[in-house]
């Protein structure tokens, strides 16, 4: 099955030896290995570059687990390509598997990392880089630091639904309704039948994600970690933080679950790329609360099996897809708080935050867009709508809706648009 990524090969295309280490990132099994190594190679081959002229390393197989070892590594890699004419390029999968190793001349000093075969590579001029990873706190932020300005980040993530609708055809409706019950991991596509996808999604938290943090992050409490993940799985869309969840948690006597440990069992989910933070933004006073915040799931398909595919709300899986789509756009994304006034029991006047679902920044340009499943009466239209009058500036506003078919604007030029509509149409915004 040919599944099309256009945009992440594009990505791939315009940072073609400009000297940088390409470093693509992603939750694990989201298809960054067939990026590389099938779309974007088939694009090489396809330009005149021969096989020979493509070094791909898997570090997460047997046959190539001695370049575990970043000096071996680099030692065979420039075996290859030193003083060659021809330009080389280097695929190297999973790189947060290699190992630390003693430096050979100075044992007692710093251990050789991979960041160090990675240096070495790049001063070959007619070598360019490519690796893959799954661990966002050692690869998006240690090597943007190791490397600042020496590489280019591609984030990968799982199936956009223009991407799944793409390669399963068919009507549309009935597409998404698939998509939002399985999410978009690329080998859904190839499962024979429900049961098979089923199963396939829960064995990636047990067999994949679970076993990957606790072993790599060294985790005493599975079982809080486990906790945490199956309540940010029930709760997406909605605000919490850590200490919410602790109290949560000891109502369920989990003992030893203390703010402080869920805080950072949470930065593991999220270094893992299993969740996203969304922090609240004050429109007006343009600053950002502590807390609390919204988790989001990088894949529903995930949510919905690890909570043995109950608790489908619509509403907020909605929420979830229309904040990976703009994720996947790589736009900023907020929860945006806006005030308005009124009276209280005794009379008197308070102010009262109101919630924009989403505050999409790139750049100096910014859209106000609010998730609506349906609104059938004027209440519920008032409701939704009544922030985007707080916001008190003129920026886009939007409204995704699952309840209409054509897009329209509104008297106060507002765009209510559907929510496939809005999924397939990337000049929306």
């Amino acid at each position: 099955m040919n599944i099309k990524r256009d945009s992440y090969l594009q990505q791939l295309i315009s940072y073609r030896f400009d000297g940088l280490v390409k470093v693509i990132t992603g939750i694990r099994r989201c298809g960054k290995s067939y990026l590389l190594k099938n779309i974007y190679r088939d694009y090489l081959i396809g330009d005149g570059v021969k096989e020979g002229q493509i070094i791909s390393i898997e570090l997460d197989l047997a046959k190539d687990i001695k370049y575990r070892n970043p000096l071996e590594l680099a030692s065979y890699v420039r075996s290859r390509v030193e003083g060659k004419k021809e330009e080389y390029y280097l695929f190297v999968d999973e790189i947060q598997m290699s190992d630390k190793v003693a430096n050979p001349y100075n044992k007692d000093g710093e251990k050789i990392t991979f960041y160090d075969a990675l240096n070495d590579l790049r001063s070959l001029s007619n070598l360019d880089v490519y690796v893959t990873g799954s661990n966002s706190k050692m690869l998006s932020s240690d090597i943007l630091t190791e490397f600042r300005g020496r590489s280019d980040e591609i984030r990968v993530h799982p199936l956009s639904f223009s991407e799944y609708y793409s390669t399963v055809g068919g009507d549309k409706n009935e597409a998404f309704d698939d998509y939002a019950f399985y999410g978009g991991m690329p080998l859904i596509l190839s499962r024979p039948n429900d049961a098979a996808k089923m199963n396939y999604l829960k064995s990636l938290f047990t067999e994949v994600y679970i076993k990957d943090i606790v072993e790599r992050k060294h985790i005493e409490r599975q079982d809080v970690l486990e906790q945490i993940l199956d309540l940010l799985c029930s709760s997406i869309g909605s605000l919490t933080n850590p200490a919410k969840i602790a109290d949560t948690l000891q109502s369920k006597q989990t003992k030893g679950a203390s703010s402080n440990t869920i805080r950072a069992y949470i930065g593991h989910l999220e270094d893992a790329f299993l969740f996203s933070e969304s922090k609240r933004y004050d429109v007006k006073g343009k600053s950002y609360f502590d807390s609390p915040n919204k988790y989001y799931c990088e894949d529903l398909g995930l949510r919905n099996a690890r909570i043995g595919f109950r608790q489908q709300e619509m509403t907020h899986i909605m929420e979830n897809i229309i904040y990976n789509e703009l994720i996947n756009r790589q736009f900023s994304v907020d929860v945006g708080v806006v005030y308005a006034r009124s009276v209280n029991e005794n009379g008197n006047s308070v102010r009262t935050p109101r919630e924009i679902d989403f505050v999409v920044n790139s750049g100096g340009k910014r859209t106000y867009i609010q998730s609506a499943y349906a609104m059938v009466t004027e209440d519920k239209a008032e409701i939704e709508l009544r922030p985007f009058a707080l916001t008190g500036d003129s920026f886009p506003k939007m409204v995704v809706r699952k309840d209409i078919g054509k897009r329209w604007y509104d008297d106060k030029g507002i765009l209510n648009i559907s929510l496939i509509d809005f999924l397939l149409d990337k000049s929306v915004i």
